[in-house]
């Protein structure tokens, strides 16, 4: 027999028996009956894990679960509980998936910070009803990405504060160290070997040998370990690559030392956490 049912998108977990207090009692008389019960009961196959790992379902509260599931079922298509339900329903995911999905984009790891659930709901609501919203759906989009982006910034500064105070710290440093040349927006470079080749253009495609470092010398990356050297157009990557690489002649091999915001920022890249400030050593070897 194929199976059907509740439901082919999430499955159910045989958990729910004739003898569960509040459900139905089971009376098998005819074939029909017999039928009824068994497709009941063989679509009920991943409920229980879906329940407690899709849902947030504490299996203390099954009974609830049950009450909830019988007036559901019984509801047939009385519209005014139909939208009740399906509030319910995405209610539900509101608290379970997008509030905790957001705050860990925004505040990463710290549990101790949430957007507001008020504020959240009185814009969600404002924009489902398509009336008496303070901004438009576009106007809305645009804010949350710009407040979001700042928002997070400010938070991850309060735990990566210092890389940014380190970062700083360091490249003034660079800044007086004797043979130190000056690129644009705080990018610094010493030459290492000076090529005689072509300068590339930010939209060239570059071969190149390189290895990154972290300001306490750890290396996070190195194509030289790889021994493979990499290629890639020069505005593909970090901004202070490009800015390097576009005034690199071919043959060249500079120590270029590049502060957090024309690196990655606040974002973190593996062994590179917020506000890290770095150190490439970059060997040009060709235009593509």
């Amino acid at each position: 027999m194929k199976k059907t049912g509740f439901i082919a998108a999430a499955g159910l977990a045989a958990l729910i028996a004739s003898c569960t207090p509040s459900a139905p009692k089971a009376d098998l008389k005819t074939d029909v009956d017999s039928l009824s019960y068994s497709i009941g009961m063989a679509q009920t196959q991943g409920l229980k894990p879906y329940l407690v790992n899709r849902l947030g379902v504490d299996t203390t509260y099954m009974s609830e679960f049950i009450k909830g599931l019988n007036e559901g079922a019984n509801a047939g298509d009385d519209k005014k509980k139909t939208a009740y339900y399906a509030g319910l329903q995405i209610g539900q995911q509101v608290s379970q998936q997008m509030i905790k999905g957001i705050n860990y984009e925004v505040f990463g790891q710290d549990s101790t910070q949430t957007i507001s659930l008020q504020n959240f709901m009185a814009g969600f609501i404002a924009g489902v009803l398509e009336k008496d919203g303070k901004m438009t759906l576009e106007q809305a989009q645009e804010i949350a990405q710009a407040k979001m982006k700042e928002v997070k910034a400010k938070s991850l500064e309060k735990t990566y504060g210092e890389n940014k105070k380190a970062g700083e710290k360091f490249m003034a440093e660079i800044a007086k160290k004797p043979g130190i040349k000056k690129l644009a927006d705080g990018v610094y470079y010493e030459v290492i070997k000076e090529g005689n080749g072509p300068i590339p253009a930010d939209t060239n495609r570059v071969e190149v040998h390189y290895e990154g470092k972290l300001l306490n010398d750890t290396v996070f990356d190195s194509s030289y370990k790889r021994n493979s050297p990499t290629t890639f157009r020069c505005n593909q990557v970090i901004p202070g690559w490009t800015e390097a690489l576009t005034h690199m002649p071919v043959g060249s091999t500079w120590m270029v030392y590049i502060p957090q915001e024309q690196a990655y920022a606040e974002r973190e890249a593996g062994l590179i956490k917020p506000f890290s400030a770095l150190k490439f050593k970059i060997e040009l070897l060709g235009i593509k």
